[in-house]
């Protein structure tokens, strides 16, 4: 008999690498989610009784492959598949298709279907829900929880998103070098988009807590086939050093703690061991890039044993050659914060009131640019800044947040000055 947990875990491994196959032989992603969905059937009905197969992708591929080629039959009133014991007994039949995964190169299999779910005709929204439906397996209501919109809404979504991925056009065969750059580069911002969706939930019980896990697990299984690029090991050592801090970013209550107030005992050292030893080997590389820089300013960070102890002199140096490699106001902004610590409050806000146009919906332009106004004592800009974060936050405890630093500001204001 065969565990039924080792079997739920077969599968899942296994999905991305079969229906990333099934759907280069089918070319349409509701078939080939079809066909992976009728083979694990088929496995949970026969693994328990017979045994799993030497090799559970191919078993999967191959049995997943012979349900579509067999809905395609049915609907053109053609002949049915054969026996359930003709297909359960496979072994020579794995073997080929196992050696032909590894001469088709199926690393480009699992890069397409990803780049896919990531196509720029689609919102980043539609890229998340996709990817965690076809790639992660997720089922639609999980999803819709996670986005706290209606099962029916969702799956209108996800099917919007594959009718323009399949309105698209996108090619099936094997990317050049060059196009497997710019896709491994499009792909690691659909799988960040996954973490931070997660990461930025302040209730771990959630659905979407869950996103950062699973994006760190599509990063180590893109980081397994493709295990030489820099920029890879710069994105996951850059996640696990943010998801090292998950357990110090709220306190009992739900509410936020900054970093420089978090108990840094908290911490996971063996995420930020893995993820510092990740971090050099990518930077031996040579081939800087902007994940690389972005893990090590959050480095920098993690090898401070208190907030006073943090080499802001180094970060500010990072992040000027990521400005550099990657301009963005965003970054601009978050280097405002190292500027503030080096150079004071003043220069800070000056590096980012240039900024109010193009970052006027953000929430944590708001809140910095409040916070620097605070520190200077003009309150009633300050609480301007603060009304609008509050307008623009994302969640509750990020409200929350803000509310307290106007409640701060207040009292301070209230208080007498001692003589």
């Amino acid at each position: 008999m065969t565990d039924i947990a080792w079997i739920d875990h077969a599968l899942a491994s296994a999905r991305p690498k079969a229906v990333g196959a099934l759907l280069r032989y089918f070319r349409n992603l509701d078939t080939a989610e079809e066909a992976f969905q009728e083979a694990c059937l088929r496995a949970i009905r026969t693994w328990p009784e017979k045994g799993p197969p030497r090799d559970p992708t191919a078993w999967l591929i191959f049995v997943g492959r012979n349900s579509g080629i067999d809905a395609v039959r049915k609907r053109a009133k053609i002949q049915a598949l054969p026996d359930e014991d003709v297909i359960s007994d496979t072994e020579d039949a794995e073997s080929d298709i196992a050696e032909r995964l590894d001469d088709s190169n199926y690393r480009d299999d699992i890069l397409r279907l990803l780049f896919i779910c990531c196509h720029p005709d689609l919102p980043a929204t539609q890229q998340i829900a996709l990817a965690l439906r076809i790639v992660s397996g997720l089922s639609v209501p999980q999803i819709a929880r996670a986005f706290l919109v209606s099962e029916s809404a969702m799956e209108q979504r996800i099917t919007r998103a594959k009718a323009r991925v399949a309105k698209a056009g996108v090619p099936f065969e094997t990317p050049s070098p060059q196009e497997r750059a710019e896709r491994l580069s499009i792909v690691s911002t659909m799988i960040y988009l996954i973490f931070n969706e997660g990461y930025s939930q302040a209730d771990p019980r959630h659905e979407a807590a869950a996103f950062s896990d699973e994006a760190i697990r599509l990063a180590r299984l893109m980081l397994h086939i493709f295990p030489s690029e820099p920029e890879l090991m710069g994105l996951l050592a850059l996640m696990l050093l943010q998801i090292s801090r998950r357990p110090a970013r709220f306190n009992a209550g739900d509410e936020i703690v900054l970093l420089e107030d978090q108990d840094r005992s908290l911490w996971s050292q063996p995420l930020i061991n893995e993820a510092l030893a990740l971090l050099d080997k990518a930077l031996r590389h040579r081939k800087p890039a902007p994940y690389q820089i972005q893990a090590a300013i959050a480095a920098v960070h993690s090898r401070a044993k208190r907030p006073e102890d943090t080499d802001w002199v180094e970060i500010d140096l990072l992040y000027r050659a990521l400005e550099r490699l990657q301009p963005s106001p965003v970054i601009t902004l978050n280097r405002a914060v190292v500027v503030s610590k080096l150079q004071g409050a003043q220069d800070a806000l000056d590096l980012i009131d240039p900024l109010g146009e193009k970052l006027g919906g953000y929430f944590y332009y708001h809140g910095l640019r409040g916070g620097l106004l605070k520190q200077l004592g003009l309150n009633s800009q300050a609480r301007e800044a603060f009304d609008r974060a509050i307008a623009l936050a994302h969640s509750a405890a990020e409200a929350a947040h803000i509310r307290r630093q106007i409640d701060k500001m207040q009292k301070e204001a209230t208080q007498p000055i001692a003589k």
